[in-house]
Order: structure tokens, then C-alpha cells, then sequence
């Protein structure tokens, strides 16, 4: 565990930052002294975690914002500037997803999902991105991936094509803004307990079996988990550490191949 002051004064801004495992990033960044910005297209999903920040003594503020627009955007940024004088970090988590044959998948499935886990975390970055290059103290960027960007994933042709495209993003700008002290990296949670994708996607005992089976330390990831090492990666600690992905999903990516040892 990270030292209490180890992100003290900072300000990070999180999408998707009122519910599953954006709560949990904004409830460790907020312990260890960060300023929150937390952003979602519901108001609903952020209130209850900013009061709970500011019951906690953190400062917080809630921006509805929809990430696939970046006027939208752009005022987030604008809000955080009005509130916290400017950003530090920026945590890329929002996200959408559903199950899809891609024969079955229409073109406005596909551009939804795009538009969000492509489109949307691009239009924070580059507009957190040019703040921190204005502000001239450097940042770190941070997005949430998923392991079917490398590997493929069935059912999820449009979130693993746009997840793909933030990971060449992630290191492509990595190399790009390091010159301004910015740096962006990834980190990839893999089957984690959280109310959200986890009920779309792993909902049923069934399908929680199968994939427990898959998954070589024999459990689910938890939002905590995530947390800890999200914080690591946008910390003075990992100040060494640009254009890497952080994986997290108990080495079920790695799979047993051809030959299964019992």
C-alpha cells in the first residue's frame, strides 16, 4: 500500500469515475491526497461517490459528461480548472460493451461502442493532454484495457478493435509527450467483481464457472485490487515507467495451449 501523502495535491480526473472499479480508483487516489474530478454521462452514478469522498474528507466534484463528445469534454476540462486550478491525472475508465456476433452486429452497435472506448478516451486525452502541456508540470495519463484487445475476443469484435486502438494510442503518445514530462500508460483488469460489466458479461453461475476455469490463480480480481495498482502507475513511483500495459487477470491470458497439464 502507497503511503497516505503520495498523491497529495494532485488533481485526477476519472470517467466512469462514480461506479465499479472508477469508485474504487477515486476512493484510493482520494486517500492518498488527490483532488477528484469524476466524470460519467449520469449524474446518478456520480453523487453518491463524491459524497462519499467529501464524508471522508476528499475534495471532489462530479462533471456530467458524455466522453463521445468533445464539447462536452472540453468543459470538463474547463470545470476542473475552475475548481482545482488544473490536472495532473487523467484515468481513461469509461467504457461500454455487450455481447454481439459480429454478423449480427449493426453499424450503430459498432459506432456506440467505438465512439466511447475509441473516440471518447481520445478526446480526454487530447484535451487533458493539451492542459497539461500548457500547464508545464507534466501528468500521467492512464486508460483501462481489456486482454481480448491482443488476444481476440468473440462476441466483442467492436470493444477489442477499439480497445486495440488505445493501446497503439497509449504508445504512441507515450513516446510523443515525454518531451512535456506526460506519461501515459495502460493497465488491463481481467475478470473483476463489479456491478456493471461484470453482471453483462460473466452474470450467470454458469458462465462464472467457466471462467474461474480459465483463470490459472483460480479467482476473480477485485476493484481494490485494481485500485492499488492503478495508483501505483500514475504515482511518483512509476515515474520510470511510459507506454507500458499493466495486466491484471491472474495470467488467464497466458491460457495452457495445446497441452494441459493436470
Amino acid at each position: 500500500m502507497l503511503p497516505p501523502n503520495t498523491l497529495q495535491g494532485k488533481v485526477a480526473i476519472i470517467t466512469g469515475g462514480g461506479t465499479g472499479l472508477g469508485r474504487a480508483m477515486a476512493l484510493e487516489y482520494s486517500r492518498l491526497g488527490a483532488k477528484l474530478v469524476l466524470a460519467s454521462r449520469s449524474m446518478e452514478h456520480l453523487e453518491p461517490t463524491v459524497e462519499e469522498l467529501r464524508q471522508q474528507g476528499g475534495e471532489a466534484i462530479a462533471v456530467q459528461t458524455d466522453v463521445r463528445d468533445p464539447a462536452q469534454v472540453d468543459r470538463m476540462v474547463q470545470q476542473t480548472k475552475a475548481a482545482f486550478g488544473g490536472a495532473d491525472i487523467l484515468v481513461n475508465n469509461a467504457a461500454g460493451n455487450f455481447i454481439c456476433k459480429a454478423e449480427d452486429l449493426s453499424p450503430n452497435g459498432w459506432r456506440a461502442v467505438v465512439d466511447i472506448c475509441l473516440n471518447g478516451t481520445f478526446y480526454c486525452t487530447r484535451a487533458v493532454g493539451k492542459e497539461m502541456i500548457s500547464q508545464g508540470r507534466g501528468g500521467r495519463i492512464l486508460s483501462v484495457l481489456a486482454t481480448y484487445a491482443w488476444v481476440g475476443g468473440p462476441g466483442t469484435v467492436h470493444s477489442a478493435a477499439a480497445k486495440a486502438g488505445v493501446l497503439a494510442m497509449t504508445r504512441t503518445l507515450a513516446v510523443e509527450w515525454a518531451q512535456h514530462g506526460i506519461r501515459v500508460n495502460a493497465i488491463t483488469p481481467g475478470a473483476t467483481i463489479t456491478e456493471g460489466a461484470g453482471t453483462k458479461l460473466w452474470g450467470t453461475p454458469e458462465a462464472q464457472a467457466r471462467l474461474l476455469a480459465r483463470i490459472p490463480v483460480g479467482r476473480m480480481g477485485s476493484p481494490d485490487e485494481v485500485a492499488l495498482a492503478s495508483a501505483y502507475l500514475v504515482s511518483p513511483y512509476a515515474d520510470y515507467i511510459n507506454g507500458e500495459n499493466l495486466t491484471m487477470d491472474g495470467g488467464a491470458w497466458l491460457g495452457r495451449g495445446f497441452l494441459e497439464v493436470q
